[in-house]
C-alpha cells in the first residue's frame, strides 16, 4: 500500500510557505490506518512497553491506537493550562517565540518503558521537550515514532540519543 497517497499537501496552511502534511485522508481510511498501526508496532512487538505517551493533537489519533495494539496505558501531553490535574511543564524553542506543554506529574513512573508518538517530525523541538518530560518524571524512553519525519528540516539531530521510526519520510 502505498501510504503517501493517503497524504495531501496543503500549500500555505497554516501560514503562508508552509506545505501542510494532511493526514485526514489517512485516518478517514480504515485500510490505511490498519497498515500505520502494523508499521508502527513491527518493531516493538517483543518489547515491553508500560506507556504510550502522545503528543497534542495529532500524536492522539495513533497514540491511543498504539497504547491498545500494545496493551499499554495512554498518556497526553498538552498545551500549558489543558490538563486538569497537577502538572509537570518543558518550555520549548518555536521560530518565533517559546511553547510549553505539560503532562500529569503522576503519569509514568519511575522505571516505566515509554514510547513517544508524535504524527510528525519536523525540527524536532516539540518531541525533545516530551523526551524531556517524560525522563524527568523517571520513565525510560524505549522508542520514539511518528507518522512522517521530514528529513530536511533535521529534526532528528535533536533526539539522537532516542531509537526513532518513521512510518514515511519526506
Amino acid at each position: 500500500m502505498m501510504l503517501k497517497e493517503y497524504v495531501r499537501d496543503i500549500q500555505d496552511f497554516p501560514k503562508k510557505g508552509i506545505l501542510f502534511k494532511d493526514i485526514t485522508p489517512l485516518l478517514a481510511s480504515p485500510e490505511a490506518t490498519n497498515v500505520c498501526l502494523q508499521k508502527l508496532t513491527e518493531k516493538l512487538k517483543n518489547v515491553k512497553i508500560d506507556k504510550v505517551v502522545g503528543v497534542e493533537s495529532r500524536g492522539f489519533f495513533f497514540g491511543t491506537l498504539l497504547a491498545h495494539e500494545l496493551q499499554a496505558g495512554f498518556v497526553p501531553v498538552r498545551k500549558a493550562g489543558k490538563l486538569p490535574f497537577t502538572t509537570v511543564s518543558a518550555s520549548y524553542e518555536l521560530e518565533y517565540g517559546t511553547d510549553t506543554l505539560e503532562i500529569h506529574a503522576d503519569a509514568i513512573q519511575k522505571g516505566d518503558k515509554v514510547l513517544v508518538h508524535d504524527d510528525v517530525l519536523a525540527t524536532g523541538g516539540t518531541i525533545k521537550a516530551v523526551c524531556e518530560l517524560v525522563e524527568a518524571l523517571g520513565g525510560e524512553i524505549v522508542q520514539v515514532s511518528f507518522l512522517m519525519e521530514l528529513l530536511f528540516l533535521n529534526g532528528g539531530d535533536k533526539i539522537k540519543a532516542y531509537d526513532r521510526f518513521a512510518v514515511m519520510e519526506y
